[in-house]
């Protein structure tokens, strides 16, 4: 099972006991979670504590722990330094990765995306033959810059004609920043734990986005996001209470078309990672994107 736990009240105190996460306030136990469990930790009280030995086991995991603004996106990031047997290999390989593969990479990202945006708006009854269209005529390295032109449809039909995306705005923005922080978390874990260096981005290259790789491999599952955070606010307003946040946790749990079979988010986003990191030994491009869900399930997201 894999678990984000989210720390939202101030005065709790976070330690390792016996392969478990302990919370503690004022000295009194109120719950554990088995640690294997556990992909990330999000943390948005400032009054919140940790031990060293806690923050020690969840690195050894791979499970990042996200500090987060009031705003719901992250501020900080802590992540383990080893994440593979062939790391060093691997890193070598990820850094030397030549131009036309990491173009060709970014290109099938951003087709996954756009036929993931093209199957939200069907899924609402909104036209969808524009994306379907745009990711046909993608070109290597994303040229034409059709990841943009595909937003600028697609926001305006699945939240509304006022909308815009801005990360510091509450309501549904707020939403959307937990769940991207969720996704990005459980991409870093993927990330590291294939052995690839999450700073080193095949498209996202600012110098201060210590997550370059995972905001890139990420960009195919944002839809089911915003999936959800549609659900969510038709029924419930745009508040991020504990029931939205769990709505948006469960969705690394969510089942994806992969291959011949299905893969829950988590475990499609390992796939990605490791087969990208395979990608850049061998010099062949080969990755595991999904294919969006039926209709019924996406709009059934937060409902």
């Amino acid at each position: 099972m894999d678990r984000v736990i989210d720390i939202a009240s101030d005065g709790r105190h976070l330690s390792r006991e016996r392969g478990f996460l302990k919370v503690t306030e004022d000295g009194a136990e109120i719950g554990r979670v088995p640690l294997d469990e556990i992909t990330a930790v999000i943390i948005h009280a400032h009054g919140t504590t940790c031990s060293a030995s806690l923050l020690a086991e969840l690195a050894d995991r791979g499970a990042p722990v996200v500090f987060c603004a009031a705003n719901h996106a992250p501020r900080s990031v802590l992540m383990p330094l080893d994440g593979h047997h062939a790391q060093g290999a691997r890193l070598r390989a990820q850094w030397q990765a030549k131009t036309p593969l990491i173009k060709q990479a970014w290109k099938q990202l951003v087709v996954a995306k756009i036929r993931m945006q093209a199957a939200a708006l069907e899924a609402h009854s909104h036209a969808h033959a524009p994306l379907e269209m745009m990711a046909r005529k993608v070109a290597s390295g994303d040229s034409s810059n059709l990841e943009a032109q595909a937003a600028r449809y697609y926001w305006p039909l699945m939240m509304g004609d006022d909308f815009r995306r801005d990360r510091d705005a509450p309501d549904i923005n707020a939403l959307l920043n937990y769940g991207y922080t969720v996704l990005r978390a459980a991409t870093a874990r993927a990330v590291v734990g294939a052995g690839l260096h999450p700073g080193i981005g095949l498209h996202h290259s600012n110098r201060g986005n210590a997550f370059a790789l995972a905001d890139d491999l990420m960009e195919p599952f944002r839809p089911l996001v915003d999936c959800t955070v549609h659900g969510l606010a038709a029924r419930n307003g745009t508040e991020v209470d504990t029931e939205a946040k769990q709505a948006l946790a469960r969705l690394i749990a969510l089942d994806l078309p992969l291959g011949d079979g299905q893969s829950p988010v988590s475990v499609a986003l390992s796939k990605l990672a490791t087969s990208l990191g395979q990608s850049f030994e061998t010099g062949k491009l080969a990755l595991p994107l999904p294919t969006p869900p039926d209709a019924l399930t996406l709009a059934g997201l937060g409902a």
